[in-house]
């Protein structure tokens, strides 16, 4: 599955020049805010994650999840800058109609070499190239943090994420862990 180049993303970028910030504007004119997530999210994550199919959320968390609790939005949005950076794209409305459209984190492991991604973006923005977008930026943070390796977890049927991982040079094997899961491994160095 050939990846989406820059030439081929159905956006634009606006650098606001805060470290991680953005301004993006879709092709059909939706306006979204690039920024690293913040404790004060954590509502806004849980009214956006009902957004999300169940399928959305199987191929994102590995299982069924109803509800993002508050102690869950919590953990989620209340992260340690210098171990995980944690990026969303958030509508450009005022705060309490926003939602969040996507989500993409990393943390560095305990060995402090290698880091763990994950993301998601919401059905009303896939097919843009947000989601290589978002994982460029997880990569350009994992070389700026000198690790060596970036990994994640992808389930086996979903394709998108295989694609893309597999597009931006992402060697993809059998997890030892689970099966019907893959692991995608970028070295950084």
């Amino acid at each position: 599955m050939a990846g989406r180049k820059a030439r081929d993303r159905q956006f634009k970028s606006f650098d606001l020049g805060r470290i991680w910030c953005e301004a993006i504007e879709l092709d059909d004119g939706t306006r979204l805010l690039l920024r690293p997530i913040q404790p004060r999210d954590a509502d806004t994550l849980r009214r956006s994650f009902k957004t999300l199919t169940p399928h959305d959320v199987r191929m994102r968390f590995m299982h069924p999840l109803k509800e993002i609790t508050p102690e869950y939005a919590r953990r989620l949005t209340e992260i340690d800058p210098d171990q995980a950076l944690a990026l969303v794209l958030v509508e450009a409305k005022p705060p309490e109609e926003a939602l969040i459209a996507a989500v993409a984190r990393t943390a560095v492991d305990d060995n402090g070499e290698e880091a763990e991604f994950a993301i998601i973006v919401g059905p009303e923005i896939r097919g843009r190239g947000l989601g290589r977008y978002l994982m460029e930026k997880l990569i350009e943070w994992g070389r700026q943090r000198g690790l060596r390796t970036i990994y994640g977890f992808i389930l086996e049927e979903n394709q998108p994420m295989l694609g893309l991982a597999d597009s931006l040079g992402f060697e993809i094997g059998p997890c030892d862990e689970d099966m019907g899961v893959v692991l995608a491994r970028l070295t950084l160095e």
